[in-house]
């Protein structure tokens, strides 16, 4: 955090007093979002403390590098439902499975067409375990599919997500430091690190190297930090949409960068996530001339040959204001004089990591914009429309069956 005092835009915002800061309604999500690369240091060690647990977790359900026969079922809501999303393809790739991300809310409303028949280790993220899907998502798991296992990685040790299961050894729970359980209304240091603590599934035969990874991240990520003039001056610019493009696991990054900026401007700026190929089939109509164009460019060479493809066409027809695009290597006659341009610079980090920064870049961009609108990053809703929990509501129960 001192570090970036030296930075003309985070010196701005860090100088005042935490009272001043807290006055001025961004104490919490400033502090969180500058965090990043020390908590991913701390949790990627305490991941890989923990690797022999999860290693004979994943033997039990039949899952193993290559050959497995077992499942993955990623469950959560809003940003935790994404943070699945970013990890499912790489899971899928390591251990030629199936692994689906699925929303907790689909498990208690359409659970039939949700649950796995046969056992599969379900992962359950939150950041509070308080919101009423959580447990009830868990609870019907384990009714309904008794021979599952269950891995809950949560920011928080006293919600309920990670006390109500204690005593069932069928349930696995990794709760993660306290300080990546933001206090701001919106998640950033609990999404990102919630997405690398997970990332350790595919690197349990080799944890020095998910270390080393995350290192890298971290060294990435303070750059973006500590760089952030341009993304700030893009992002106080007058602009009514933003439109977040990305293939893969960074789709899920996509999304959850689109909903960052929809929470942190009140919902006054429209957002939406979507791939790069889909763009074409209608939603690029959306693409007006004030529309921000959020691009996440892959490092695999088929995605990012149509993803460069998409953007000579967009700017071909002149649709969008400026693109900020996010990668390594980026070419640059793809950068026009409006446009900001975040490369990672190093290759060695891939699409499966990539989620992390950027879902960072997706933070700063939402948090400039709250404060350029007059909003409080750590509440921006004004309205209390959306809270930091959500709101209790009924958990109805399926009628019971007729033998």
């Amino acid at each position: 955090m001192n570090q970036l005092k030296s930075n003309p835009e985070m010196g701005a915002l860090l100088s005042p007093a935490e009272s001043d800061r807290q006055d001025a309604g961004y104490a919490h999500t400033l502090r969180e979002i500058a965090q990043q690369p020390i908590t991913w240091l701390e949790t990627a060690s305490a991941m890989a403390a923990r690797s022999p647990d999860l290693v004979r977790l994943l033997s039990e359900v039949g899952i193993r590098e290559g050959a497995g026969a077992g499942s993955f079922f990623l469950t959560g809501s809003g940003s935790s439902l994404y943070v699945g999303q970013c990890l499912a393809p790489g899971y899928q790739e390591k251990f030629r499975v199936p692994a689906l991300a699925v929303p907790a809310g689909d498990v208690l409303t359409h659970a039939e067409a949700s649950l796995f028949s046969h056992p599969g280790l379900v992962l359950s993220f939150a950041r509070s375990g308080d919101s009423p899907e959580s447990t009830a998502a868990v609870d019907r798991f384990l009714r309904e599919r008794p021979r599952a296992r269950h891995l809950i990685i949560t920011c928080n040790a006293e919600g309920a997500l990670a006390t109500r299961y204690r005593s069932d050894p069928r349930v696995t729970s990794v709760v993660l430091d306290n300080k990546t359980n933001d206090r701001s209304l919106v998640m950033t240091s609990s999404f990102t690190n919630l997405f690398l603590a997970a990332r350790v599934l595919t690197s349990l035969d080799d944890t020095a190297s998910y270390v080393r990874h995350a290192e890298r991240l971290a060294r990435a990520s303070a750059d973006v930090l500590s760089g952030c003039g341009p993304l700030a001056n893009v992002a106080r610019r007058d602009f009514r949409s933003a439109i977040y493009l990305g293939s893969g696991a960074r789709y899920g990054a996509a999304r959850e960068s689109a909903l960052k900026m929809l929470e942190m401007t009140g919902g006054h700026v429209f957002t939406f996530a979507e791939t790069y190929l889909g763009l074409r089939h209608g939603p690029m109509c959306a693409v007006q001339r004030d529309t921000l164009l959020v691009c996440f460019l892959s490092t695999e060479p088929i995605a990012r040959a149509y993803e460069l493809d998409l953007l000579h066409e967009l700017s071909a027809k002149g649709l969008g204001f400026a693109k900020v695009i996010v990668g390594s290597q980026i070419p640059e006659q793809l950068v026009s004089d409006d446009d900001v341009m975040i490369d990672i610079g190093t290759p060695s980090i891939d699409d499966r990591d990539l989620p992390a920064i950027d879902v960072l870049v997706g933070q700063l961009l939402g948090f400039f914009q709250c404060r350029r609108l007059g909003l409080r990053p750590d509440a921006p809703s004004p309205d209390n429309v959306i809270r930091r929990v959500v709101e209790g509501f009924a958990v109805h129960s399926p009628p019971p069956s007729v033998s």
